[in-house]
């Protein structure tokens, strides 16, 4: 049994004496950064974040780099040029041009050449639109080496000491498109998107219901997944650091979009909506890190249909990421909207 279960039926058996409220404070910053002191909605800028480096299985060493949109609410669309690049060398790596709200980890890699080196930095320079400017350093500075566990461990998947033989043997989920890369569709028009995803279940799944089975006795058998999800939003999350829970899910999102004056937030609609694969720890948020959150059922055939619909005619690339709660895989699909 995982640390994280363990806290969760503490915290579970002591609920009835408990609460939690969350508390946001909107106040505008006053000091250059006041503003980590506060929560906001929208008109914060974003961080870059360097998360480490590694050897992927091609043999080439890879960059991989995040971010922390410091709004809760507004996705930043910072277009490729002179307010998104990097340096020095080409300055579109792939990186994102929609920024989804708060932390979001380990996003996108860049493979440089054996010629970069322990001397060497390669840098993430992104510009919000309130004109507050940040950079990341990609280094190959041996504490930025990442391994699976690292991996794990700062997406919140794993607590202090839960690490065992089974859990560092776990694999990322696979992720396959099914079609082409590459699709045209009209405005208005829904864009039927398939993808297989798949995994060796490893980290376990989280579900209260059978925590609930372990630990209630008897009882137990009258529970509902009603009475659980109740009991659970008068329980505080069990430790005060980033919670994960573990289960794969696939989740669309937009990565690149192109310039428009409505917030591109507003123009794309995802059918069903998607787990959010940015941590909104907000206790009824449908993503991993919020306390209420439970994997969605997957189908045998691991087969996942979205829909997803355009109000603006242009080109926008979709990210898919299959994530089992402690390891990830994306996907990528380009799609031309015609008027």
């Amino acid at each position: 049994m995982t640390i994280l279960n363990k806290n969760f039926i503490t915290a579970f058996a002591t609920s009835i004496a408990l609460g939690s409220c969350l508390l946001v404070n909107s106040a505008a910053a006053q000091l250059p950064y006041e503003y980590a002191q506060n929560t906001y909605q929208r008109g914060q800028h974003t961080e870059v974040a360097y998360e480490g480096w590694r050897i992927n299985e091609a043999g080439e060493t890879v960059l991989t780099f995040g971010y922390f949109n410091h709004n809760w609410e507004e996705e930043l669309d910072i277009p490729v040029g002179d307010n998104n690049f990097f340096f020095p060398g080409e300055r579109d790596r792939g990186q994102p041009t929609h920024f989804l709200p708060r932390r979001n980890r380990f996003t996108f890699d860049v493979v440089v050449g054996p010629g970069f080196d322990e001397d060497d930095e390669l840098v993430w320079e992104v510009t919000s639109p309130n004109g507050l400017t940040r950079k990341a350093y990609g280094t190959l500075r041996e504490d930025y080496k990442l391994d699976n566990v690292v991996i794990m461990s700062e997406t919140g998947a794993l607590g202090a000491g839960s690490s065992d033989e089974k859990t560092r043997a776990n694999i990322p989920p696979s992720v396959e498109l099914i079609g082409d890369t590459i699709r045209t569709v009209s405005v208005g028009e829904p864009l039927q998107l398939q993808a297989r995803i798949s995994d060796d279940g490893v980290p376990e799944p989280h579900d209260p219901m059978r925590t609930l089975r372990l630990v209630g006795g008897a009882a137990a058998a009258f529970a509902s997944p009603e009475m659980v999800r109740q009991r659970m939003m008068m329980t505080p999350p069990p430790r005060p650091t980033v919670t994960k829970h573990n289960g794969l899910f696939l989740s669309w999102n937009v990565y690149r979009a192109p310039e428009t004056a409505t917030a591109v937030q507003d123009l794309v609609q995802f059918d069903p909506p998607q787990s959010k694969p940015w941590e909104d720890t907000r206790p009824s948020a449908n993503s991993p890190w919020s306390w209420l959150w439970v994997p969605p059922e997957i189908p045998e055939d691991g087969v996942i249909d979205t829909s997803v619909t355009f109000d603006e005619p242009g080109t926008y690339l979709l990210w898919g990421r299959a994530d089992d709660g402690g390891l990830y895989s994306d996907t990528y699909v380009t799609v031309n909207v015609v008027p």
